[in-house]
């Protein structure tokens, strides 16, 4: 175990130090889910701090859900779930990279097609119009963990062919057709996966997943994106904050 990241001359309070180096090592697959981590002796020992140092770095890594304990046993890695918090619009890539995960993205297709009667509506086209539709496999630290399927009016959606999908599609549409995004309407709902879920998220048959809508519109109220992101129940979750 590395302990110089948690002692080169940083300001922070050690317990963060210390949180901030086992949680580099769980997302980066130094400790792969369920394996056990050293014991609390041991991370006294290793880093130089008192047992109650090393106890708030595991109650705030296991508030994270990136550990838990087995009474007698010790603490173990858990399977990373990435927390997205909806206060604001972010794409994956925004609301990922900066709480330290790895993102990447596949793309399966992007082609025009006839928009379904649902997909019509929520971009208030016409009947019979076009899309485009863009499907995306969307990775966490090289696991699969949606399914993304994207809807854009053809003015739109036709000037993202050729370019790099990988990423996140709004800063895109920001900076390459200098729109200014507004609000989204999201909807959430439990799911079992089809077969197409199943397959490309490396799923086993029943497996459930969150199935999200989600419907931008700029800020001139248009709607510009409407999507299906089929996420896996076991590495996502969503947080909302709301007042009374």
């Amino acid at each position: 175990m590395n302990t110089s990241e948690a002692n080169a001359g940083s300001h922070q309070p050690l317990y963060i130090q210390i949180k901030t180096v086992l949680k580099k090592q769980i997302l980066s697959g130094e400790y792969a889910p369920y394996e056990r981590i050293p014991s609390e002796s041991v991370l006294m020992k290793t880093f130089g701090v008192s047992r109650i140092t090393v106890r708030q770095a595991l109650k705030d890594l296991n508030s994270e859900g990136l550990v838990f304990t087995s009474q007698g046993k010790g603490t173990f890695a858990n399977k990373p779930k990435a927390t997205q918090d909806m206060q604001q619009l972010q794409g994956f890539d925004e609301a990922m990279r900066p709480k330290g995960y790895k993102t990447s993205a596949r793309v399966v297709s992007i082609r025009e097609r006839v928009a379904d009667n649902n997909v019509q509506e929520k971009l208030q086209l016409g009947d019979k119009e076009k899309v485009i539709e863009v499907l995306r496999v969307r990775y966490l630290n090289k696991e699969p963990v949606s399914l993304d399927r994207s809807f854009f009016p053809v003015n739109i959606g036709e000037k993202l062919f050729g370019h790099d999908l990988t990423g996140d599609i709004f800063p895109m549409l920001e900076e390459l057709l200098n729109l200014r995004l507004g609000e989204a309407e999201v909807s959430l709902e439990a799911r079992p996966a089809d077969d197409e879920v199943l397959q490309q998220l490396e799923l086993e048959k029943g497996s459930p997943v969150m199935w999200v809508e989600r419907l931008t519109r700029d800020q001139n109220k248009r709607p510009i994106d409407y999507e299906y992101l089929a996420i896996r129940g076991d590495s996502y979750k969503y947080c909302f904050k709301i007042e009374r």
